[in-house]
């Protein structure tokens, strides 16, 4: 059967003063995909000797952070006490439960040279029956994730399962997150193993289905249609998707949880400084007011 893409979410370009980022979720009307409610595409951006990336101690609930760099490094700090630096290839799993802490910075070592930094943050939404779960880091090494191979196209499986293979990554809920690299006259084909797909074009001329893919726009494609992807440049492209989510999730600054009564519990534990700090950290975002 032949697929064919039900929505193109288009990039809202947002300015973290630092850097900026290329948003494509949630959007409108697709909110979530999968488990998926937030999609960064940052950078890439580069930074002159001196300057960096320094994103202060913030809260999260309900969710699992992924952080995954095509370059640079990142140091990541969280109120559990973890400092974990993370690298090209290698995954950052945050799962933020009932509530943690955590701020992601340039290495200091890093500062004094010009460097670039490039990557993709997403959100994935927690099942109701972890949303509150006790907090944890994982991270990953790059070479500790599943490669899949097709002539021309290397695929880490970065979360979840995808073409027989599970990723080490502690995902709650049905999903797969896959990284690839293509070479000029590849392709490959995605099959219908998820309820909710999606792919997003980060750079290269890619067709799906024989039609062109807008870089930095996400494909989203209807249900148990396999998708065929072409290269006519070097590519990369980030798939993701999973189960449909037990019900809809509500969003408010970092905070995501299945009820609005779960969110002002966490914000006013934000207001009164209730949650553990970040070890050797003591910059404080007040609450926004929107």
């Amino acid at each position: 059967m032949t697929a064919y893409t039900s929505t193109v979410l288009v990039p809202q370009t947002k300015d973290l003063g630092d850097f900026a980022v290329r948003r494509l979720l949630p959007a409108f009307p697709t909110t979530m995909v999968g488990p998926f409610i937030f999609f960064d595409h940052m950078g890439p951006a580069d930074f002159a000797p001196g300057s960096g990336i320094d994103v202060r101690p913030h809260p999260h609930i309900g969710l699992a952070t992924v952080t995954y760099l095509f370059e640079g490094n990142i140091l990541h700090r969280d109120s559990l006490g973890t400092v974990q630096r993370i690298s090209p290839g290698d995954v950052n799993w945050m799962t933020a439960g009932r509530g943690i802490v955590h701020s992601e910075r340039t290495p200091e070592e890093e500062r004094p040279r010009a460097r670039r930094m490039h990557g993709i943050q997403t959100w994935v939404a927690l099942p109701k029956a972890h949303e509150e779960t006790a907090p944890s880091f994982t991270h990953v090494p790059k070479a500790n994730l599943p490669l899949i191979v097709r002539p021309g196209v290397e695929m880490r499986l970065i979360a979840g399962t995808a073409y027989g293979q599970r990723a080490p990554t502690p995902a709650f809920s049905e999903m797969f997150y896959l990284a690839v690299e293509m070479r000029a006259g590849s392709m490959f084909e995605l099959p219908a193993e998820h309820a909710q797909r999606a792919a997003y074009i980060v750079e290269g001329e890619v067709t799906i289905d024989g039609v062109d893919a807008a870089p930095h726009h996400m494909s989203v494609f209807s249900a148990d249609c396999t998708v065929k992807f072409r290269a006519a440049t070097p590519a990369r492209v980030m798939l993701l998707g999973g189960a449909l989510m037990d019900g809809g999730r509500i969003i408010w600054w970092n905070l995501v949880a299945s009820s609005q009564h779960l969110i002002e519990a966490a914000k006013q534990r934000w207001r009164d400084r209730d949650y553990p700090p970040v070890p050797d950290e003591t910059e404080f975002i007040p609450l926004p007011e929107r």
